[in-house]
């Protein structure tokens, strides 16, 4: 597809290396030359400098030859007159824009609707969701749904002394009690695919396909359950802090903000009376001490500084706080990341990215095309989940007899209200769904891509 992305920042640029590994045609608009040509040295992308609300600029982008513009922006009413110009211009082009404000939350709807808006994408609500998701099963590293949510991979950190730790993978159901398959493991820096006799060591972390209803089950039977997180403290009071905290009282849990900036501050309070926003310097580890940190459940570093959210959530695990997540706009030092202890990462940009993408592959979706796909092993793998139509090679064949490429696994199939973590035995069929882990590096755009 021929898709233009209206900003070249960190959404931007992740949007531009997504799409273009997925094989789409990608201009870019900016008003910054510098950023734009450097990312044509590093992609293989037009480029157009200006503003991309302004007809001139999108007429350059050849917006009336396009399937899609993605408006990106670091300002909301830029995005949302890019793409009311945009569709103006060609009437059957697709328009996502990102709305970062909190004031617009309430009128998304009356905005696609009116505005004619394909999608509206708001990176630091998608992260406040992200952490809350995590927060309520506090021993996951890492959680992904698929099937309408009846599916999840959660990821899980093998301690030392652990019942996992020395398991072979064929032996994990006697120690599980619950169907599961391990699809992906991360050992010093280096994903695999297991099969069987793989056994577990300390420090792996584990991806793991379960039924959502199993999710308690399975943290209890492998000894693994954490209490409860029944206090939170969120460093740092952005945008993401705003949607959590809203979500963390909703779900009648403490919540403490340290924010430094007074005026930031005293609007996390008027707009968040069942919060406690306090004053202060949240990278001071006396402060944090005096505040309670020792008694929090968890702790969310969510400022603006990469470096300054590892540290904090660095030093809220040596001090023994249960969950700590980091936010990190960064990723590029996945291995790096691994080796740290700063618990459950959380990128906005990566999350927006992904949603994005999401909706281009449904936008050409057929039967047997991609429905979802999710990066796992500190995005050394891909989660995707399939649709299985009559063109699908191998239906109705025991996965034990199906060729799989190397670095492949079949981790679920979904079959109407049934869902199936398979074994050797299992087969799918027309109008199943399949959801398939891969370490692939070829781009995958349907089920037949990973068969041999």
């Amino acid at each position: 597809m021929k898709i233009i992305i209206a900003g070249d920042g960190k959404v931007g640029l992740a949007l531009t290396r997504q799409l273009l590994h997925e094989g789409h045609e990608v201009t870019i608009v900016d008003s910054n030359p510098v950023v734009l040509q450097a990312n044509m040295y590093q992609y293989d992308v037009m480029a157009v400098q200006g503003n991309a609300a302004t007809m001139e600029a999108l007429r350059q982008a050849r917006v009336e030859q396009a399937d899609l513009l993605i408006a990106a922006t670091s300002a909301d009413e830029i995005n949302l007159l890019c793409c009311l110009t945009a569709k103006k211009m060609n009437s059957r082009l697709h328009t996502i824009a990102r709305v970062r404000n909190p004031d617009y939350t309430e009128q998304l709807f009356f905005m696609r609707e009116e505005l004619g808006l394909s999608m509206t994408i708001n990176p630091e609500l998608s992260a406040a969701r992200e952490i809350f998701h995590l927060l309520q099963f506090p021993s996951f590293l890492h959680r992904d749904s698929f099937a309408k949510g009846r599916v999840e991979i959660v990821g899980l950190r093998v301690d030392e002394g652990s019942r996992l730790e020395g398991v072979a993978l064929h032996q994990l159901y006697k120690i599980a009690q619950v169907k599961v398959l391990v699809c992906a493991a991360l050992r010093a820096g280096q994903v695999v695919i297991p099969d069987g006799s793989f056994e577990l060591k300390k420090d792996d972390r584990i991806f793991v396909t379960a039924r959502a209803v199993n999710l308690a089950q399975l943290i209890k039977n492998l000894g693994i359950t954490k209490q409860k997180v029944r206090r939170v403290m969120l460093v740092g009071g952005g945008h993401i802090s705003f949607y959590l905290a809203q979500r963390l009282l909703d779900a009648h849990l403490s919540v403490k903000i340290i924010e430094q900036n007074p005026s930031r501050a005293r609007f996390l309070a008027e707009h968040l009376p069942g919060a406690a926003v306090v004053l202060g310097d949240g990278s001071s580890q006396s402060f944090l001490e005096s505040e309670g940190l020792g008694e929090a459940d968890a702790l969310v570093s969510l400022t603006g500084i990469d470096e300054e959210n590892i540290v904090l959530s660095m030093y809220a695990h040596s001090q023994g706080v249960p969950k700590v997540v980091t936010k990190v706009n960064r990723l590029e030092y996945n291995r790096m990341f691994e080796a740290l202890d700063i618990g459950s990462i959380v990128s906005p940009k990566d999350l927006c990215s992904a949603l994005i993408a999401r909706y281009v592959r449904g936008m050409q979706n057929k039967t047997g095309k991609i429905l979802a796909l999710h990066l796992i092993a500190e995005g050394n793998a891909a989660a995707m989940e399939f649709r299985v139509d009559e063109h699908t090679h191998h239906r109705g064949v025991p996965l034990k007899d199906v060729p799989l490429r190397r670095g492949v696994l079949i981790s679920c199939i979904s079959r109407g209200a049934d869902t199936i973590i398979p074994d050797g035995t299992s087969s799918f069929d027309v109008g199943d769904t399949v959801v398939a882990v891969s370490t692939l590096d070829a781009p995958v755009m349907q089920l037949n891509d990973l068969f041999v």
